[in-house]
């Protein structure tokens, strides 16, 4: 049987990053072994649904590149639209293909109705959790007579039903990560499949559509280790083939604890609207729980095709450090196309007011001058109006420190009149004009090296440090040196 993977988000909000990898590693072993990789909905929880994370999580997918082929997916325009021949791909409009299965668990007596309410539940978990410090099901519902049973369902009472697990037994199954898993029964409960909504719950919709749409292997995060065992149950009882786990790495932040939203950025919209390059986060992405046979760290999505493999993940959790994710974007931008970053970075310069709409066509070239001189040290898009305020300051100010001193220096006072009278003979503001011009001053003042540039950086810009300054004069164009000058 061919590779089949999926992806199956739940539509409760945006796409964490952790989601984000899991996506792509599912999507880059199904290149690597030239299978399928397909994406459902999870949407079975109706009570967290958000309106319109299905479209924002497909857009979220697209702008990172992770392409799938078959399932739930946005249409030309922006419809979500199903494709392939194993749907519904959507959890909610399979509610019969549920019922339909678990009515054969019923009748194989591997699952049961329960009747109990929830005030019964919690004093029995509060119980549990004294008496063993694990809250679980205590198994009342499961000693019920038929008959008794059969009287209630006909009565028409609110019930969920439950998978019968055996007592006392062990359930092993293998993890490409992990290795082999073995958990007793007794450690287990009777876990819900079926609400009293009629909705199945995550555990029992996800073994029967992983089995319908012939899912090879699940890879997924390593919070659903813990569930596996019930799941394998499942496929048991269901008389079904299991497939192959493999329990990816939780992502940490810098104390080691799980990347939460309380630590920052953590979904890919947080990324995207910051600026950060999807090529740049994938390529990050990967490396996190995932390591090559080299120690190569910048990567196409073409070379991750031909070089992921699973044997290469780990089972211990990688950090997201956003100092390295920042190494990497600047890297990235760098040897961007730069057309194409002038198209992403209008937006940025629109909204801080640098740019206006009406004029963005005549001010393109501006923009490309501009985003040469600063990409060498740009992290991410949304620093650019930051970056360029210096070029649409009226008036300048050193920085406190050297710069202050530079501002006052007599080497200063002797360059500012002889650059001021070498800028104004200029015709254009190009570096083939301002370089031999920098010649000539420095033999006629004599001053060279840090005394010669600095005073000049500060003069035009405030600061000591900075970009190339011949390209910084050939953004703030002639008459803005000039001003700054006099």
């Amino acid at each position: 049987m061919s590779v089949r993977v999926r992806f199956a988000p739940s539509p409760t909000g945006f796409v964490h990053v952790g989601g984000l990898r899991t996506a792509l590693y599912n999507y880059l072993f199904a290149k690597a072994n030239q299978g399928t990789y397909l994406l459902r909905i999870e949407d079975t929880d109706q009570e967290r649904l958000v309106e319109g994370a299905v479209e924002s999580m497909l857009r979220s997918l697209d702008w990172a590149g992770i392409h799938h082929t078959e399932g739930v997916m946005l249409d030309d325009q922006g419809r979500v639209v199903e494709k392939g021949n194993k749907g519904p791909y959507i959890q909610s409009r399979r509610l019969s293909v549920y019922r339909s299965h678990m009515d054969k668990l019923l009748a194989s007596g591997h699952a049961y109705p329960c009747f109990c309410s929830k005030e019964r539940l919690e004093i029995v978990r509060e119980k549990e959790r004294m008496e063993k410090g694990t809250p679980r099901y205590d198994g009342h519902c499961r000693q019920l007579e038929k008959e008794e049973v059969e009287k209630r369902l006909k009565n028409g009472e609110t019930h969920v039903i439950r998978l019968k697990l055996p007592e006392k037994e062990e359930i092993r199954f293998d993890d490409l990560v992990r290795g082999t898993v073995s958990v007793s029964t007794e450690d287990l409960d009777d876990q819900v499949l079926l609400k009293s909504d009629g909705y199945p719950t995550y555990h029992f919709a996800v073994v029967v559509d992983d089995h319908l749409m012939e899912i090879t292997h699940v890879i997924r995060g390593e919070e659903w280790l813990a569930s596996t065992p019930k799941h394998v149950y499942l496929y048991q009882a269901m008389g079904w083939e299991t497939p192959t786990y493999v329990h990816l790495p939780n992502i940490l932040n810098t104390d080691r604890k799980k990347l939460s939203k309380r630590h920052g950025d953590v979904s890919a919209e947080d990324f995207q609207r910051k600026g950060y390059l999807p090529e740049a986060l994938v390529n990050y992405l990967a490396l996190i729980g995932w390591s090559p046979e080299d120690n190569q760290e910048i990567f196409s999505i073409d070379e991750l095709e031909k070089s992921f493999s699973l044997k290469r993940v780990s089972k211990s959790g990688g950090v997201f450090d956003v100092k390295k994710l920042n190494w990497m974007n600047t890297h990235y931008i760098r040897e961007a196309d730069l057309e194409e970053l002038t198209r992403l970075a209008i937006p940025y310069l629109i909204e801080s007011g640098y740019l206006q709409e009406q004029t963005v066509e005549s001010q393109k070239q501006w923009v490309r001058n501009f985003l040469e001189v600063i990409r060498e040290n740009l992290h991410y898009l949304a620093e650019l109006p930051e970056k360029a305020a210096v070029f649409f300051q009226d008036s300048i100010q050193p920085e406190d420190g050297e710069a202050a001193e530079w501002w006052e220096s007599e080497e200063l006072t002797i360059l500012r009149p002889a650059l001021q009278k070498a800028v104004e003979s200029m015709a254009t503001m190009t570096p083939e004009e301002i370089k031999p011009a920098f010649k000539a001053l420095q033999k006629e003042t004599g001053l060279k090296g840090p005394q010669f540039f600095k005073p000049v950086r500060v003069a035009l810009t405030g600061k000591v440090h900075g970009p190339d300054l011949i390209l910084i004069m050939k953004v703030l164009g002639k008459e803005t040196v000039l001003h700054r000058l006099r």
